[in-house]
């Protein structure tokens, strides 16, 4: 029986999103299978692979059916924090965690809520996808929330359609953000990225939209008013609950979403808990 033949689907939500099953990732893949699994990215934008047993040379083997893998090992201080530029050596096996060393944080972005944002959209070139996978989990809280932009699009009325169709945005990230107001947008240090707002989903051919609460900070060249108010807007048309599923995560939980199609945030938690996650992000050519 073909490898990609034992592969079921089963929906997370009526929104986004599938659990994977008859999928084990510590094994090779076959070309069947990878062309399986790219098919259902790009229709259900995240999947969720189940009680997983891999180390990080996996996940980048993983990673890489969707694309060129961020293999790079970054070090301690990398995850911690990492330059504004766009260097190969800095895109690689991340830690999403709040575990420390000699009271030191061996991770990203450790504890607390997160704002939806669309990974790399601060850069030139933003991440395709990103895989995560769950060591540690808290007992309470930490849920990465997904936000369909798809779904949101389709659900604009046509005239708000025609309006932003066209638009570019400028978005700005401090990379020790967790929430809007924490990133300096006056900082030029600071890594940030010109992008439509309305893109084409290459694979799909769906429309959504490109924007995030955490990133974007106006639409370029429309006055400053108008654009907080216009943004302000679709903030909260694209966080409607109707477009967004919140996974409660499982140790050993191996997630990829789509950044092209999805954005995601995180619930809060408490920073007595333990979260340790391993990040692996997939870069367009």
């Amino acid at each position: 029986m073909p490898d990609a033949a034992k592969i079921e689907f089963e929906p997370l939500s009526p929104v986004l999103g599938a659990r994977v099953h008859g999928v084990d990732l510590a094994r090779p893949d076959s070309p069947e299978r990878a062309e399986t699994l790219r098919a259902a990215l790009a229709k259900y934008c995240v999947l969720c692979f189940p009680a997983q047993t891999i180390d990080n040379d996996d996940q980048i083997r993983f990673a890489r059916i969707f694309g060129r893998a961020d293999s790079e090992f970054l070090g301690k201080a990398e995850n911690v924090e990492y330059p504004a530029d766009d260097g190969p050596a800095k895109r690689g096996v991340l830690y999403i965690s709040n575990l420390k060393e000699n009271g030191v944080n061996i991770g990203a972005l450790p504890d607390g809520e997160l704002h939806f944002h669309s990974d790399g959209a601060h850069r030139k070139s933003p991440y395709r996808c990103t895989s995560l996978y769950a060591i540690e989990i808290p007992s309470v809280g930490g849920e990465t929330k997904f936000a369909n932009m798809q779904m949101a699009w389709d659900a604009l009325p046509d005239a708000m359609k025609r309006r932003v169709e066209g638009l570019v945005v400028n978005n700005v990230y401090d990379t020790r953000a967790h929430l809007r107001e924490q990133t300096d947008e006056t900082d030029d240090s600071l890594s940030n990225a010109r992008h439509p707002l309305v893109r084409v989903h290459p694979d799909s051919g769906r429309k959504s939209l490109f924007l995030s609460r955490l990133m974007t900070r106006n639409v370029a060249g429309m006055p400053r008013a108008e654009s907080d108010a216009l943004l302000d807007e679709l903030f909260e048309h694209v966080e409607k609950r109707e477009f967004v599923y919140a996974h409660p995560w499982k140790v050993a939980d191996l997630l990829i979403w789509d950044n092209r199609s999805v954005n995601h945030a995180r619930n809060y938690f408490p920073p007595t808990e333990r979260r340790h996650m391993r990040r692996v992000t997939v870069s367009e050519p």
